[in-house]
């Protein structure tokens, strides 16, 4: 995990907010760095992770996840981490020849004329069900990303209906936590990709949207972030909570600054 990051958030591996979903959208930069920030912080913390990737292999996350200290591999073998690496499992739809019967398949339902999310939805619920006999501190669900299946034919309602009953069962009756990221584009006219980021920014209890600078590409910074913590729904007068900072990815870290102090540009 990055440890800027973590103080800026103000979380702590010893002490983890539960029931609350993080939303992450990234507009002309790559937010995944956020990602793998939490994934691993998770991890570290002790919590109990189902991770479904729909963008990269399992090794790619394995080998971001060993630069921030944290290994996959070992985490999987002791339960600890669940893994669904959408990319092989979508080609074995295609393109293997052994029955559903004999290896359920969770995206099997893309297949399907009838299209739903429900064995996607039934595989995460599974995977993070309290179990006697385990201590993680809570159950976390990440979702890496939700456009993913926009772009694969489900519609907007779909994955909204989906990320409903995830929030649902994981934060308030696992009390654990959600994340996941969207993309965003402002310059584009994808009104379903729009419709679901809007509605789960509405939904989350804090939004990071990672954005490019709007004066190009720079050496030094590559981008700012923006964290917002809504206010409670039923809150009496509390207002959302802002603040921007810019970063500068390196190889295992990532440095924040606020606007205009990079030592680049002092």
């Amino acid at each position: 995990m990055f440890a800027e990051l973590s103080g800026i958030l103000g979380a702590s591996t010893d002490r983890v907010e539960r029931g609350k979903f993080t939303l992450i959208c990234d507009c002309k930069t790559d937010g995944s760095f956020l990602v793998h920030h939490f994934l691993s912080y998770y991890l570290k913390a002790g919590c109990k992770v189902c991770f479904v990737a729909l963008v990269q292999s399992f090794s790619h996350y394995n080998i971001v996840a060993q630069k921030l200290g944290v290994n996959l591999v070992a985490a999987k073998d002791e339960g600890q981490l669940v893994f669904l690496e959408g990319l092989r499992s979508y080609t074995d739809l295609l393109f293997s020849e052994r029955k559903e019967a004999e290896r359920p398949n969770p995206l099997h339902c893309l297949r399907k004329e009838g299209l739903d999310l429900k064995p996607l939805y039934e595989f995460v619920s599974t995977a993070l069900a309290p179990s006697a006999g385990e201590s993680w501190k809570c159950p976390v669900l990440i979702l890496d990303d939700v456009s993913v299946l926009l772009s694969l034919g489900v519609g907007a309602p779909l994955v909204l209906d989906f990320m409903h009953y995830c929030r649902a069962t994981v934060c308030s009756q696992y009390e654990g936590n959600l994340m996941c990221l969207v993309h965003s584009d402002e310059e584009s006219e994808d009104e379903e990709n729009d419709l679901v980021r809007r509605t789960l920014q509405h939904q989350s209890n804090m939004i990071l949207e990672a954005e490019g600078l709007t004066t190009g590409f720079c050496k030094d910074v590559h981008g700012q972030l923006k964290i917002t913590r809504r206010a409670p729904p039923h809150g009496k007068g509390e207002r959302d909570q802002c603040a921007i900072y810019q970063f500068k990815i390196q190889d295992k870290n990532v440095t924040f600054f606020a606007r205009g102090l990079s030592s680049a540009v002092l």
